[in-house]
């Protein structure tokens, strides 16, 4: 039995504490299978806790003005800038991915910090003109009180932000349950938070199993709005057991983002950001391109270009060698199902042109993998792969393509290259997905909106949409006297 190197604990009311339990869960590093740290299995009863503290704490942290809320959360980014290198050595031997976007990740995470502090002296309120003399009409926009963010282990660290910065900075307090995959960046952060002085239960942390402390955060009544980055499935969880309460809830989930490749594109250009929108993070982001839709007359020359590029992909071991594009799937049972998913595409009928098994013995990686021959109606480009794996089928026109990329349950990302404006604004309008980029690669900004239609989610985050959602609408009627001499 392998022995944990680091012992983690929860962080609840400003205390570091071990579960109620006494249960601990291992954490496994999937480049190398070695256990590196044991954190708690929190318990409902640990969840409660945390609630009530965030509940506590809220009340004192809401009435402090925006600026100085901004503070706080300035000083927090302080902190993670002056620990990027342990920060993102910590990412990536839990979770696989390379240091370099590690590195990327932690940077990133603090400027997001720093934008929503910005707010602080932005977001605003209305006065409405009243049908009646001497009233004026208030639209105060208040905090929503407790927020539970659930997070994804794919990006852990920047998604505490995305959830916990504008929740803050609105006057919120939030408990976080990062995922059983990848909690160690989230205690690490807990420690930042603790030398920054936030107060006590602003920010709480619990660990554990997702099915008791998720359905606990999402079911509980003092919970004000549930934040959840996942699965389709887990939203979907989320959404039953807050039902009970009416609890708002902000949902980003699976993706099936289509590439089209028009028959005008820069194929190289083409080449170059799908194929970096599809191994980053070893294929396990959900704005990933994830089946690509390519003009028949250039199909050929594509195909053999992105065969060339998927096959110079190189991985490893991100904490041995830096010179590499990705790093291992998450854990065994990711490697299974990118596997077994490939495997039922060749089954029926999908061609495999490279790729297509586990690279070595030791490690959770996937060759970088590319199919053609493949249908719309198949799994493989149906279903989220979460993997290195890229199907690619032929249109004949723009009608087809628009047609083939909306043809799916998930409407997170998509993309298309063109150099033709009118293509580009065609496709702008009719496909069916919160983003489309043209002629680049899938990643947001933080001053957008990244929010999915369909199945991949209710709400959204970043920018000032995503600010808005941590906000609740307080309308005051306020009648008064003229006044007579």
């Amino acid at each position: 039995m392998q022995i944990a190197t680091k012992k983690y604990q929860m962080f609840i009311d400003g205390e570091f504490v071990d579960s109620s339990s006494q249960e601990t869960t291992l954490v496994i590093n999937p480049a190398t299978e070695e256990v590196i740290s044991e954190v708690p299995k929190g318990t409902v009863e640990d969840v409660r806790r945390a609630i009530e503290a965030a509940e506590r704490a809220q009340k004192g942290w809401a009435k402090l003005a925006p600026i100085e809320r901004a503070a706080h959360l300035r000083a927090i980014s302080k902190e993670i800038r002056e620990n990027v290198d342990d920060l993102a050595r910590t990412i990536s031997e839990e979770m696989g991915k390379t240091l370099a976007l590690a590195e990327v990740e932690v940077h990133f995470t603090a400027d997001y910090i720093d934008y929503m502090a910005e707010w602080a002296r932005r977001y605003e309120g209305e006065i409405v003109q009243s049908d009646r003399r001497n009233e004026n009409i208030f639209v105060f926009k208040q905090p929503v009180g407790v927020i539970a963010g659930i997070l994804p282990w794919n990006f852990p660290f920047f998604l505490i932000a995305r959830k916990a910065a504008p929740a803050l900075i609105t006057g919120n307090t939030i408990v976080i349950k990062p995922s059983d995959e990848s909690p160690n960046n989230a205690i690490e952060f807990a420690k930042i938070v603790e030398k920054a002085g936030l107060p006590k239960g602003v920010i709480n942390i619990v660990t554990g199993s997702g099915r008791v402390l998720g359905n606990e955060l999402s079911a509980n009544p003092k919970v004000g709005m549930v934040s959840l980055t996942g699965s389709y499935a887990a939203g979907a969880a989320v959404m039953r057991a807050a039902a009970e309460n009416i609890t708002k809830v902000s949902l980003e989930l699976g993706g099936k983002a289509p590439a089209i490749v028009m028959d005008d594109a820069d194929i190289d250009l083409a080449v170059k950001s799908i194929v970096a929108s599809r191994v980053i993070n070893t294929g396990q982001v959900c704005n990933c391109a994830e089946r690509v839709y390519v003009h028949e007359r250039i199909a050929e020359e594509f195909i053999e270009k992105i065969v060339k590029a998927m096959e110079q992909t190189k991985y490893g071991n991100p904490l041995v060698d830096r010179d590499i594009d990705m790093g291992p799937l998450v854990n065994k049972g990711a490697l299974e199902s990118v596997d077994n998913q490939v495997k039922r595409a060749i089954a029926a009928g999908a061609k495999l042109l490279t790729g297509g098994k586990r690279a070595g013995d030791v490690g959770y990686y996937y060759e970088p993998t590319v199919l053609v021959n493949v249908t719309n109606e198949m799994e493989i480009m149906q279903e989220e792969i979460f993997g290195p794996v890229l199907p690619i089928a032929t249109f004949s026109d723009l009608d087809e393509a628009i047609e083939l990329a909306n043809h799916c349950e998930y409407g997170l990302t998509s993309s298309i290259y063109t150099q033709n404006i009118d293509v580009a604004m065609r496709a702008s309008n009719e496909l069916q997905f919160g983003e489309t980029y043209i002629n680049r690669e899938n990643f947001e900004a933080i001053q957008g909106f990244h929010a999915g239609w369909k199945k991949s989610g209710i709400g959204g985050a970043d920018g000032k949409h995503g600010l808005e959602e941590y906000l609740q609408t307080h309308v005051v009627y306020l009648q008064y006297n003229q006044g007579k001499k």
